[in-house]
């Protein structure tokens, strides 16, 4: 396991990283620091770590596009991408037919400049394949929508040849799953960070009645709330990574879930405090409530993932083991 300095070091690393504006150039600093090398020695450890800090700089790379990856068992580099499931979802995006496959999915800011994609198909009898496809034979289309910064593209693909492939079990991709959702909790927790510390800078610098509005109690209990919400997601994400790098499937839905109804409700009460500041374009705030918009939806939101688990738990009738922190 890494110990505290080692994981103090790759942290700031990965933080300086992240003050490239470019995901080209965010991609280039996260090969220097190593990043790929670290996930495959530390596994989910390293998930905190490199995906708290993206969401706190609003930054965009491909770093997803590696953890799915090698969570299925397959060799990540610059120039491999993977196909994320639509927007809200988190079935496998391609099938295949009579020898086909076709394919509808998402493409974080890597896809456009990568050399091919992983594609995680689902065939006529449920089973699962990988397959690995030049992107030049994908349509790939920017998407705008609320955050573009993000740099996500729709990803297109019909009649592609379906030779070969990695067999995928179920338990694989539930355990790539599961390695995503903690992936985008930690995300979401460090953009609500941000979003409370944008909030806090004005509160104490912001003056009315002769007094910061910091000192208002309607104020501070925004905050403090706000707080509260982040920590307890990030309990919650903490909790979903084991001792030796592995993500548990169910404890990683519920942070998933928890870190993108929590991210909302910091927004809420950052955007109070904010006030009218906060809805004008020079601010930063809304780059970050943009932002925790679109990452609830990647790989199942928080609304789908909530019923679902309820679903799960009344079908099971026993509750999850606690955590042992």
């Amino acid at each position: 396991m890494m110990d505290a300095e080692t994981a103090d070091l790759l942290g700031e690393s990965l933080e300086r990283a992240f003050r490239h504006a470019a995901a080209a150039e965010v991609e280039a600093a996260l090969d220097e620091v190593g990043w790929r090398e670290a996930l495959a020695e530390e596994g989910g450890a390293v998930v905190p770590l490199l995906f708290t800090r993206q969401g706190m700089a609003n930054a965009a790379s491909g770093a997803l596009d590696d953890l799915l990856t090698a969570a299925l068992g397959l060799p990540a580099d610059a120039g491999t991408a993977f196909v994320l499931p639509e927007f809200g979802g988190y079935g496998a995006p391609g099938s295949t037919e009579d020898g086909a496959l076709a394919l509808r999915g998402l493409g974080t800011a890597r896809m456009s400049g990568a050399a091919r994609a992983v594609v995680l198909a689902a065939g006529r009898d449920g089973a699962l394949r990988a397959f690995t496809v030049e992107t030049g034979k994908l349509g790939v289309r920017p998407i705008g929508g609320v955050d573009p910064r993000l740099g996500l593209v729709a990803v297109e693909g019909r009649g592609l040849t379906a030779s070969g492939g990695s067999a995928i079990t179920a338990a694989a991709w539930e355990g790539a799953l599961a390695a995503g959702r903690a992936a985008v909790a930690c995300e979401l927790i460090g953009a609500s960070r941000t979003m409370l510390r944008l909030a806090r800078e004005h509160a104490v610098t912001r003056v009315q009645f002769g007094r910061p509005i910091g000192a208002f109690q309607a104020v501070r209990h925004r905050l403090a709330e706000s707080l509260v919400a982040i920590e307890s997601a990030e309990a919650a994400a903490t909790a979903a990574i084991e001792p030796d790098g592995g993500v548990s499937p169910l404890p990683a839905g519920m942070a998933k879930a928890l870190a993108g109804r929590n991210a909302r409700t910091v927004a809420r009460h950052c955007q109070q405090v904010l006030a009218g500041v906060g809805f004008t374009a020079e601010h930063d705030f809304h780059h970050y409530f943009r932002r925790i918009l679109t990452l609830d939806g990647l790989l199942g939101d928080a609304r789908t993932l909530t019923r679902e688990l309820g679903e799960g738990l009344l079908r099971d009738r026993r509750l999850p083991a606690a955590p042992c922190l």
